[in-house]
């Protein structure tokens, strides 16, 4: 084949291809920036799980939750740090939030093996902070706060 011999230039042809990659960069942008938002989802499901039973009143089964053992009740020596009653001194109705009627998980920040998260307890200006243990899966105090209020802040949580 020569130089006399190639193929005619098809300008539709490399249109679509242009097109195509450039779709399939914004696709995987956006997968990425789906993936990087989505985290910390597994913490802040397990959040909203516990203020759903707390909301319910049911106690024992926000503390399974806390403890992430739902057969706690067969071994409650196995929790002397932070027994059934001092969780309802905390959570339950005669606690710092009282009784809970809404909540909202507002935003979370995850580090190595934890993620806080921050919950809006009874439309309060003061937020309640939950510290989530990833290696075991049970919850805490949150040592810090964090800050989310921005659209900043959630595009990039």
């Amino acid at each position: 084949m020569t130089l006399m011999d190639a193929q005619q230039y098809d300008e539709a042809r490399d249109r679509r291809r242009r097109n195509l990659i450039i779709i399939a960069v914004i696709v995987a942008l956006f997968l990425a920036w789906v993936a990087y938002h989505m985290r910390n989802y597994p913490a802040r499901r397990s959040v909203d799980r516990f203020f759903a039973a707390l909301e319910r009143h049911d106690f024992e089964g926000a503390y399974a939750i806390w403890m992430n053992d739902p057969a706690w009740k067969q071994h409650p020596q196995q929790y002397p740090k932070y027994p059934f009653s001092d969780f309802y001194n905390d959570w339950g109705p005669p606690g710092e939030w009282g009784v809970v009627k809404s909540y909202n998980v507002d935003c979370s920040l995850g580090a190595d093996s934890n993620v806080i998260v921050q919950v809006t307890v009874n439309r309060r200006t003061e937020r309640a902070f939950v510290y989530y243990d990833r290696s075991d899966k049970t919850l805490h105090d949150a040592p810090n706060e964090i800050d989310c209020g921005n659209w900043y802040g959630w595009l990039t949580e």
